[in-house]
């Protein structure tokens, strides 16, 4: 009781006094990550056998490990390593010594003895795994001589192991870290220096056929390094290429091709004999036996090594076409040779038979032959063989040879043109790209040409075409190879209609290479008379444009072949000259005592457009700000007159509607800053305010046109672009204030606001002084206050520095997409089921096709359908030129009457239009006390833009017959 007295008496006097009470002094605590090697550890030691461990070490290396803590964990392994008896545990651990090494920002120079003392007394699996730590260690450090050094002593130590896999190791490692100045000793050998590639060759005689091919391979890793291989083992490696292993020989011929280039003019003996030729020749004979192996792959793999052999003599080359050895590859005797023997023999000649002691030209079979007869018809076994890919290496190992040799090229024809028929399509079409890559080298024949011209009766599309394509740059012998060509050409334009524009540019290529072939047939191609008055044709059939696009272009060349048309001629010229003026060339042609020159045949049509482009865009830049009197008019006579330029000069269209693109969105942005609207109340308005919401809508949509359906876009026009887009955001943020109620949307729109013109200063802050005295420029100067001020300040501060911004000046880009597209035909089906419509469209500077171009079909009645092609629809031409042949399935209920469908290309895109976003942003806005109306940081901004004119196609969906 007195206690609790004491102590009730204590508290009361505390409250009054304040007696200071002694506080604990903190603990400091320090927040670690948890130690991979301590749960390692943990989990080894929980193992209650090996099973254990194995399952423990598989689910340790699924997960990551960070740089630090390798050693330790190494050390870890390395501890249960010493400990552990079993086997399959002892080789995981040492897969993950090597996988841990390989961990980025680790330097394994550490942990180098320790794995190198794990060798000892170890089962050769095991052995293995750690020489192949020991590789991945040594290739971390290449900069480390003597941690390299040691590794190859090891590699050598452990070479005569009886394990093929601990040799193959120890080859791999000699070929990785060995150089050309390293002295080794090979404890095996005795005493003495040897280098690395002495050692490695000693080992292409191993009894493994998979120790073989690693020493190999471990050369020609050598030769990869820049080391450059002595030439004394070009006769072990001539050896291997007769070994009984496919490996073996795949890689004996690789080393081959190595040896040919390094010693090229190298002389070495034929056997048996005292005959010598180059080593490239030897290697280019024995390689050409190497198309008849039996392994397919070795065939492949020879096939396309002689390709690369350019430096190969004639003789050698012109006899892989010959199944026959060919006499100046057959070492023959001289007279001189066989009247010494004759003479040392002790016979005369009798008399009784005419010129019995001439010397005879007569091959005997024991002479000595320069080439293996096996190596004869390398490319005539190959062109035949039974495998296409092989045939397909043969083919394309005759391109490249025949492209630097022209006499080559012309022995090699005949074999190519039969590859034609091959029954592979695959085969077929390499075959004429082949050919089309060599057409320099070559003139066809009037047999050969009727070969080429059969394939356009395939079923493919892309092998006639790629047909079309050879015909075009391909020379031929006479008129009547012209003939023939356009015959045959007419024909499949009349089973495949297709086919039209590839036959046209072909004939039009064909007409201008060959002129005066072209002559002689003038009068049958038109079917002109010397006296009678000829039928018109009918302008409408495709096959009489095809010979009028041959005739012009070849008159292009020949000022005598115009004096050969008849009236209506030169009013087809001037027909096709506008209609098709890609395939028809400008002319002069005297017609009824008139001089028809095309308005477009001037030398500086194009350089008068440009500068009509440039002076445009100068008469649009003295407009100060949006706001100076007549700038609208001005900017409608331009944009009208930039439109119109485009449409008469295809080589400027992409320019000049990227411009007038461009001046539209300041036209669209003058009308909706117009004095009468900002001067009214909003109710008085509205209608006026629905109109400028819809401008600054169109003009986010026309910007991101500008930004990805152009190319060649410099950075300082993209950034115009952003700035356009950037006042059509203000101009929003504007009338979003004067049309919406509440101050939460508002505040929002203004943080976000603020975000883009962050991200717009860091991603062009090199184009920023570009950009003086514009919109952006004022807002980065006043970016203080806008941060601090209240949104409705804000917001009146971007109406005034909107209205008073000039406009920013432009210069035009290269070009643009311009995709194309053809249907023309009525399709006529039963409602209810598909008919497909063929698409063929050309893209130009396209980037990633298969993942942004998509097809739109619109019906009559409102509905529409986006379908995506299939990634092998896609063909690539030529550079930045996509071509999409695809088919689109149309189904839609019957109809009363036929109606167009429209079809057009679609353009996917996807922009960040917040590419920035300040953590301190939130901070600095004086009238936001949160983040979380802060949006994220990337706001991505994906949609479609059509690229492409809609092209119209009458459909008539039928009801089904009951």
């Amino acid at each position: 009781m007195a206690a609790h007295l004491k102590k009730r008496v204590y508290e009361e006097f505390s409250k009054v006094v304040q007696i200071p009470h002694e506080e604990a002094p903190a603990k400091k605590l320090r927040l670690s990550k948890p130690s991979k090697s301590a749960a390692l550890h943990i989990d080894l030691c929980k193992a209650t056998n090996s099973t254990d461990a194995l399952q423990y070490l598989l689910q340790f290396a699924r997960k990551p490990v960070e740089a630090e803590s390798v050693e330790g964990v190494v050390r870890i392994l390395l501890e249960h390593y010493y400990k552990e008896t079993d086997n399959s545990v002892r080789l995981k651990i040492a897969s993950l010594l090597g996988l841990l090494t390989k961990t980025q920002g680790f330097v394994p120079d550490c942990i180098v003895d320790d794995a190198i003392s794990t060798l000892s007394n170890e089962i050769p699996p095991v052995l293995a795994q750690l020489l192949d730590t020991l590789l991945v260690i040594g290739t971390q450090l290449p900069e480390s001589p003597a941690i390299r050094q040691r590794l190859i002593e090891v590699a050598c130590k452990h070479l005569s192991d009886t394990y093929f896999g601990v040799r193959n190791k120890c080859l791999q490692l000699l070929g990785c870290l060995g150089v050309m100045d390293t002295p080794l000793t090979k404890e095996n050998e005795g005493p003495g220096s040897r280098d690395v590639q002495s050692i490695i060759s000693d080992y292409f005689g191993d009894q493994d056929p998979r120790v073989r091919t690693a020493a190999i391979k471990a050369m020609l890793q050598l030769h990869e390094r820049g080391i450059k291989i002595h030439d004394i083992i070009y006769e072990q490696a001539c050896r291997l290429l007769s070994d009984d292993y496919e490996q073996v020989r795949s890689a004996a011929v690789q080393m081959g091709w190595v040896l040919s280039q390094l010693y090229p003019e190298s002389i070495v003996p034929i056997p048996s004999s005292n005959e010598e030729i180059r080593l490239v020749d030897d290697v280019f004979g024995k390689i050409s036996h190497m198309v008849s192996d039996g392994s397919w792959m070795v065939r492949v793999q020879a096939a396309k090594t002689l390709g690369s052999m350019l430096q190969v003599s004639p003789h050698f080359l012109e006899q892989t076409l010959d199944k026959k050895l060919m006499s100046d590859l057959r070492r023959k005797r001289t007279a001189h040779e066989r009247a010494r023997e004759l003479f040392t023999s002790g016979e005369f000649s009798s008399g009784r038979k005419w010129a019995d002691d001439a010397p005879k030209e007569r091959l005997d079979t024991n002479t000595v032959n320069l080439i293996a007869s096996g190596a004869c018809g390398a490319f005539v076994h190959g062109l035949e063989d039974e495998m296409f890919e092989v045939r397909i290496a043969a083919v394309e190992a005759l391109c490249q040879l025949a492209q630097s040799s022209p006499t080559f090229a012309e022995k090699c024809l005949d074999f190519l043109v039969d590859m034609f028929n091959d029954e592979i399509e695959e085969v077929r079409l390499q075959s004429i790209h082949v050919l089309r890559e060599i057409s320099t080298h070559i003139t066809l024949r009037e047999d050969q040409l009727d070969t080429v011209l059969a394939v356009l009766e395939d079923s493919s599309r892309d092998i006639r075409e790629a047909l079309h394509e050879l015909i075009c740059y391909t020379n031929v012998s006479t008129k009547e190879c012209i003939q023939l060509a356009l015959l045959e050409l007419l024909k499949n334009l009349n089973k495949y209609p297709t086919d039209r524009n590839s036959v046209w540019k072909c004939l039009k290529f064909l007409g201008s290479r060959h002129p005066t072939l072209v002559l002689p047939l003038v009068p049958e191609l038109l079917s002109t008379h010397p006296y009678f008055d000829t039928p018109e044709p009918d302008m409408d059939d495709p096959a009489y444009i095809a010979v009028l696009v041959l005739v012009f272009n070849a008159a292009k060349s020949c000022p005598t072949m115009p004096a050969l048309f008849s009236d209506h001629t030169f009013r087809h010229y001037a027909y096709l000259r506008d209609s098709l003026s890609h395939l028809v060339p400008p002319l002069r042609l005297p017609g009824n005592g008139l001089d028809l020159v095309d308005s477009r045949c001037g030398s500086g049509s194009v350089e008068s457009a440009q500068l009509f482009l440039q002076q445009s865009l100068n008469r649009v830049s003295v407009i100060q700000n949006l706001e100076t009197p007549g700038a609208q008019d001005l900017l409608d006579f331009t944009i009208r007159d930039l439109r119109r330029l485009g449409e008469l000069q295809t080589e400027l269209a992409g320019a000049a509607d990227f411009c007038a693109t461009y001046l539209r969105c300041q036209l669209l942005l003058m009308k909706a800053l117009q004095d009468r609207l900002w001067n009214m109340a909003v109710p008085l308005c509205l209608k006026q305010n629905v109109t400028a919401t819809a401008a600054a809508q169109q003009i986010l949509e026309e910007t991101y046109k500008l930004e990805f359906l152009y190319s060649g876009l410099e950075s300082r026009q993209v950034a115009t672009i952003h700035h356009v887009r950037l006042q059509a955001k203000a101009l929003q943020l504007v009338l979003t204030a004067r049309t919406r109620q509440g101050l939460d949307p508002l505040i929002s729109s203004c943080e976000k606001f603020l975000q883009d013109i962050e991200s717009f200063q860091r991603l062009f802050l090199t184009e920023l002084p570009h950009l003086q005295d514009s919109f952006v420029d004022k807002l980065l100067e006043l970016m203080p206050r806008l941060s601090s001020c209240k949104p409705v300040e804000m917001v009146r501060i971007l109406q005034t520095t909107l209205r008073q911004s000039i406009q920013t000046e432009l210069s035009y880009p290269l070009t643009n997409i311009k995709p194309t597209g053809e249907s023309d035909n009525p399709l006529k089906f039963t409602s209810g089921l598909v008919v497909a419509l063929d698409i063929d469209a050309t893209l130009e500077h396209v980037q990633d096709p298969q993942n942004t171009v998509k097809v739109q079909v619109l019906y009559p009645d409102g509905q529409s359908h986006v379908i995506h092609p299939k990634p092998g629809d896609f063909r690539k031409p030529g550079p930045d030129r996509h071509r999409l042949i695809t088919q689109v399935y149309l189904s839609h209920t019957a109809w009363t009457e036929p109606s167009q469908i429209e079809v057009r290309l679609l353009l996917a895109y996807s922009s960040s239009s917040a590419s920035l976003s300040s953590p301190s942003l939130a901070s600095k806005l004086g009238w936001s006390d949160s983040t979380d109306s802060l949006p994220p940081p990337e706001t991505a901004v994906e949609g479609t833009i059509p690229f492409s004119k809609s092209v119209k196609v009458y459909i008539m969906p039928k009801p089904s017959r009951r």
